[in-house]
């Protein structure tokens, strides 16, 4: 059994992995229960211009420190103190001086849409999950979250769905349903899967 049992939690951009990792913490409700974003791992951006910034294709693996994010999962299931980087979405950048400190963790939840894309990652996973919501779904709420707190106009959003986010969840994202453990349909509230997962992690870490 390893020290830490981390969760792994994919799917496209706004099928409910970020939902469902809060519903599972609300249920758990223990503070050794913590979740970590992929998109933390940003690289950080701050040596480009703002619009060089913004063309990014931030849906690309390329996009992501995957070593970084690997050096810091292997710190806490050595029951080290790692301080996870917080990155700013408006401004393309990692914010200075702010992290999330993560101390004597039983279970992580790592999700992002290629939180399952990495192999070395994947290894240090007990429980690999991918959320699966249709398209046109994942749009809708993808607009209402970049236009309401991202400061983003219904255009910009649907030209990048159509330019990165649709062709890189089909290339990347979507194959990383082979290695799930379990698929759970139509986002973050479905109660039938928050219960096994939470079930799960009672049972045996909490």
């Amino acid at each position: 059994m390893k020290k830490v049992f981390i969760i792994g939690v994919a799917g496209g951009s706004g099928s409910g992995k970020t939902r469902l990792s809060k519903n599972i913490l609300k249920e758990i409700d223990n503070e050794q229960v913590q979740s970590i974003s992929v998109d933390s791992y940003y690289k950080d951006l701050l040596h480009l211009t703002f619009k060089e910034r913004s063309k990014n294709n931030f849906d690309h693996p390329n996009a992501i420190d995957f070593d970084l994010l690997y050096n810091d999962l292997k710190g806490i299931i050595n029951n080290k103190t790692i301080y996870i980087p917080l990155y700013d979405y408006k401004n393309h950048t990692r914010e200075k001086n702010k992290s999330k400190k993560i101390k004597n963790v039983k279970v992580i939840i790592l999700e992002g849409i290629l939180a399952l894309y990495d192999p070395n990652i994947r290894k240090l996973m007990s429980m690999k999950i991918f959320v699966d919501t249709p398209n046109d779904i994942r749009l809708l709420r993808r607009i209402k979250r970049d236009v309401n707190k991202r400061a983003r106009t219904i255009e910009s959003v649907t030209e990048q769905y159509n330019n990165t986010v649709k062709p890189m969840f089909l290339k990347f994202v979507k194959p990383t349903k082979d290695y799930a453990d379990l698929i759970v349909p139509l986002g973050g509230k479905h109660k039938i899967s928050i219960d096994a997962i939470v079930t799960n992690i009672k049972k045996s870490y909490i």
